[in-house]
């Protein structure tokens, strides 16, 4: 989609997992990043390293499984409840591995359901993309973490959304321009584009339920994605950077 709407200087776009992507950006290698793991952004990008911190749009996780759903996720009260069935049934979890905004989640939900799943027979890490993970999933009729958005773009899959309706699954993106010395010209168009034209064309696409498939986030701009800290700062000389162009995008 960035490629068909986006007319401005040329970008080149660097997708991989949000961990990967952040902390390429906290060295200085970004000009713009977009990502979902609230917790890696403030951990790489709090302090001085953002010049602009812009919420963008929310999608929504959904615990993703096999039509049978031997661990009865469906008839989940909460996704802390689904993960629980999940374990207490053993029935094979398929996770991500690698760092990404939607392996945080999954990590995050079963930290809140008192649950150690690393090192279990029925624990299984794909340390691979969305797609590719939810097709190790699929053939072992197994338990997934996914954002609704991308399962619907993976072809050929047995597995059922089984449990999405907990703000607990809500999966933020923020988009960030990187404290750059001299910050590339580029940089600021790019988010007024995103935050207008990109981000009307997400918000119109719609789920086969009917629901969207993104919702707006609100659109303030601040100067960081967390406090600065309080230690004064030492002046630094300017450093020269050859020019380079503004690249986009983390992976989901």
């Amino acid at each position: 989609m960035v490629d068909s709407l986006w007319h401005g200087t040329p970008i080149v776009k660097i997708i991989g997992p949000s961990g990967q992507i952040l902390r390429s950006a906290s060295e200085g290698d970004l000009d713009v990043v977009i990502t979902h793991s609230p917790d890696l952004e403030a951990k790489w990008l709090g302090g001085n390293h953002a010049a602009m911190t812009c919420p963008f749009v929310t999608s929504t996780f959904a615990v993703v499984g096999p039509p049978s759903d031997p661990a009865g996720v469906g008839q989940a009260r909460t996704a802390i409840d689904a993960m629980r069935r999940i374990a207490s049934r053993q029935v094979v979890f398929v996770s991500r591995g690698d760092s990404s905004g939607t392996h945080m989640k999954e990590l995050s939900l079963w930290q809140r359901a008192g649950i150690r799943p690393l090192g279990t027979p029925w624990y299984v890490e794909a340390g691979s993309g969305q797609a590719a993970t939810l097709a190790i999933a699929d053939e072992r009729h197994a338990y997934a973490i996914a954002d609704l958005p991308t399962l619907v773009h993976v072809q050929g899959l047995r597995l059922r959304p089984l449990f999405h309706s907990d703000p607990a699954l809500a999966n933020p993106y923020t988009l960030y321009v990187l404290r750059q010395t001299p910050e590339h010209p580029a940089a600021r168009q790019f988010v007024t584009w995103a935050l207008t034209t990109w981000r009307e064309q997400l918000t119109s696409l719609h789920l086969p339920d009917g629901s969207s498939a993104f919702v707006a986030r609100a659109d303030h701009c601040g100067p960081e994605p967390s406090k600065k800290s309080s230690a004064p700062k030492k002046p630094e000389a300017p450093k020269k950077k050859p020019e380079k162009k503004p690249a986009a995008k983390a992976k989901r």
